[in-house]
Formats: C-alpha cells, sequence, structure tokens
C-alpha cells in the first residue's frame, strides 16, 4: 500500500485531485465514491497501478500522472510502461504512449524518423534500442552521426582530432551511452570500432552493413546530406533519424532542412515510418512541457 499510495499518501492525493470522487482507505481497502463513470475510470487507474507494482516497477509522481493522463485518454498504462526496451545496468522503458509507438516503429521497421520536441526521449531511446541490438547480437556495430552546426553560436577552430572535433556535437548521445554500459566498456567498445561516433560529413561513400545508425539533430541536414546518409544504408542495418523541426540552426540562405523535405518525399516508401511526438511525451521536468506548449501556441499565433 505505501508503493500505490506513497509516502504519506502523496500519490493518492494525486489520484484525488485528477478526478472528482473522493477516496478512503482503510487497511489494504481503497473505496472510491462519486458518479459511476468516474468511480469506474479511478478503479481501472488503481487496477493498473497495481499491475505496475506486481511487474516490479516503482511508482513516482511523474510515472502516477503519466499514468492518470493515459487512462484519461482511454489508454492501458500497463501496455506502455512495462515494456522493457533495455534490461541491464538501466531498465529503459517508454513512459508514454508515443514513446511506446516510438519503440515498435522502430522494432518493425528498417528506417524510422522520430520528430519532436525538445525531451521527448528521440535520442535517448535511439541508444537504447541500439544497445538492446548489439547485446542481442542483432548487429555488430552502433554509429552514432550528426550534423556539426552550432546552436546559434559560432564555436571557431576546435583543436584535436577528428573524435574531439566532433565530440560537443555528439555529447548527448555520449551522454545517453554512459547511463546504460559502464563508462570502461563504453571505451573499450569504441576502441574496437563497435561503436563508432563520426561526424555526418565522414558518412559519405561508405556502405553500412549490419549497423544501428543514429543520426541525431537531423533538423540540421540539408535534403542533399538527408539523401547521401540515408542511401548509406546496407544489408541487416536500421537506420534511426530523430529531429526537431521547431530548432532548425542551418545558417540563412542553405537549402531547406532535409527533415523537413525528407516526409514528402518518402511517404510511399515501404519499411519505413514516421513518428510524431508532442509535448504530452515529454518526459523531463514537468515545466519542460509547459514551455514547449507555450511555444506551439506562439508559433500559432505567428501564423495567424
Amino acid at each position: 500500500m505505501v508503493g500505490l499510495l506513497g509516502e504519506r499518501d502523496e500519490l493518492l492525493r494525486l489520484v484525488e485531485a485528477a478526478f472528482p470522487v473522493t477516496i478512503h482507505v482503510r487497511g489494504n481497502e481503497i473505496t472510491v465514491t462519486g458518479a459511476d463513470a468516474e468511480t469506474d475510470r479511478v478503479g481501472r487507474l488503481f487496477e493498473e497501478l497495481v499491475a505496475l507494482l506486481e511487474s516490479g516497477l516503482s511508482l513516482d509522481r511523474e510515472g502516477v500522472g503519466r499514468s492518470i493522463d493515459m487512462l484519461k485518454a482511454d489508454q492501458r498504462p500497463t501496455e506502455v510502461l512495462k515494456t522493457e526496451v533495455l534490461k541491464g545496468r538501466k531498465s529503459v522503458h517508454p513512459k508514454t504512449t508515443g514513446q511506446k509507438r516510438y519503440v515498435d516503429a522502430v522494432c518493425a521497421h528498417t528506417v524510422t524518423f522520430a520528430i519532436g520536441p525538445a525531451g521527448t526521449g528521440k535520442s535517448y531511446l535511439a541508444v537504447a534500442l541500439a544497445v538492446q541490438a548489439l547485446q542481442a547480437k542483432e548487429i555488430n556495430r552502433i554509429i552514432l552521426t550528426r550534423p556539426a552546426v552550432e546552436a546559434g553560436e559560432r564555436l571557431g577552430f576546435l583543436p584535436g582530432d577528428i573524435l574531439a572535433k566532433v565530440d560537443p556535437y555528439l555529447r548527448p548521445l555520449y551522454d545517453a551511452l554512459y547511463d546504460m554500459l559502464e563508462p570502461e566498456v563504453v571505451a573499450r567498445l569504441m576502441e574496437r570500432g563497435t561503436i563508432e561516433v563520426a561526424p555526418l560529413a565522414f558518412m559519405r561513400g561508405r556502405t553500412l552493413n549490419d549497423s544501428f545508425i543514429i543520426l541525431d539533430e537531423a533538423q540540421n541536414t540539408t535534403a542533399e546530406q538527408m539523401k547521401m546518409f540515408l542511401t548509406r544504408l546496407g544489408f541487416g542495418s536500421k537506420i534511426v533519424v530523430t529531429g526537431d523541426v521547431t530548432q532548425i540552426d542551418l545558417p540563412e540562405g542553405r537549402s531547406r532542412s532535409g527533415l523537413l523535405a525528407v516526409r514528402d518525399i518518402l511517404q510511399d516508401v515501404a519499411d519505413l515510418a514516421f513518428v510524431e511526438l508532442d509535448a504530452h511525451d515529454v518526459v523531463r521536468h514537468r515545466i519542460v512541457q509547459d514551455i514547449v506548449n507555450a511555444y506551439e501556441r506562439d508559433d500559432l499565433r505567428r501564423a495567424r
């Protein structure tokens, strides 16, 4: 009951605030009073939360809040939150229905485009799926790439070899790797070439077989770069392309973002999926979701 209701009943109060019902707890019995439709929904919510606890997952304010949102949208939290993307040093699960659609799309297709705002787990889940595929011996290597475009600042000349030069641009992917694997394991895999990090410009002329290839920040590719990258695909490989079309950092005068153009061009290609994530899929601090929503409202106002 402590796991279900939270310390000092903080999770119980979260449920009470979300539905127009009254909840009484006595021992191991929970009584819900109110309109029939609302009491039924709260009853289903507690059944889902109990099932999550019995599967070994722990509940917190964010998890219960997302479960409430899913239930209100007539979705089952257990179908989303019990899906395991990666187990090991850190267990990774999708946290929203959008993320579950994303994971399912990557598993079912050779090429997947994940488009959505910051904080929706696009890059993190892609790295988790890549690590899982490597551990399952479905692929032989992971390739991480990203266009080297600064986010509104000119960083100037960067010293060092190619890895040192591209390192700042790929730091989010490194962070995800170190979150899922021991640092010495990451270092060993990179030394062997099992995990390869390279700027997008270095993909030209290559054919990538038996690989899980992640193109991050794809909104900063040109149409020509996107075509070049997608045609690197070899046998036994998967490609995941992630990006946020609201954060394009291409300099003025360059061609249209390759991520904006690719949907119209490839919409009829088989074994290829587009997954749209939105503010409901933001899994960072709750205020990030509010910030994304505020910017979307401002964009609509400007468009009008």
